[in-house]
């Protein structure tokens, strides 16, 4: 079947069946490998991508449910505001140490403060709670995103 994916703001036709998960269409076929591959269950996020602005896990995503949807990829997901203010508190924070898992977890932190500007601590665990980090980065990755947030402990009262 033939689809034209909207990806990172460009179209990308592909002919692929529409079971395939999404996850291989973006590696194999359009060649964006941030993305990364994890578990194929959906349990550790490391594949995790925006459907209009939702973060979604896509090796369990069939192409064919995000081809109506604007597909947004660690490539790209820097260009929006939210994206940008994560990708540099990552670095004030030096979250990354393997770094495997670190596309998905950016991707996750983005939508969250897309959505809420101004994440608690149960907010963030809430989100983040789908992303498994194997090197046990969870307390730089908090402080990430709240300097993302423009938040400090003592600003929540902490």
């Amino acid at each position: 079947m033939s689809y034209a994916l909207n990806v990172n703001g460009e179209t990308h036709p592909v002919d692929v069946d529409g079971d395939i998960p999404l996850l291989w269409v973006l590696r194999d076929v359009i060649r964006l490998t941030g993305t990364k591959f994890g578990c194929g269950i959906a349990m550790c996020g490391a594949c995790t991508v925006h459907l209009d602005g939702q973060a979604v896990r896509s090796c369990v995503t069939p192409v064919k449910d995000a081809a109506s949807s604007a597909i947004t990829t660690i490539e790209a997901v820097g260009e929006t505001e939210a994206g940008a203010r994560i990708q540099r508190a990552w670095l004030a924070e030096e979250v990354v140490q393997c770094g495997y898992c670190q596309s998905g977890q950016i991707m996750s932190a983005t939508a969250l403060l897309a959505i809420n500007p101004a994440p608690t601590d149960e907010d963030i665990d809430a989100v983040m709670a789908g992303n498994i980090c194997r090197c046990g980065t969870y307390p730089r990755i908090r402080a990430a995103i709240k300097r993302a947030a423009g938040l400090t402990l003592t600003e929540e009262g902490r």
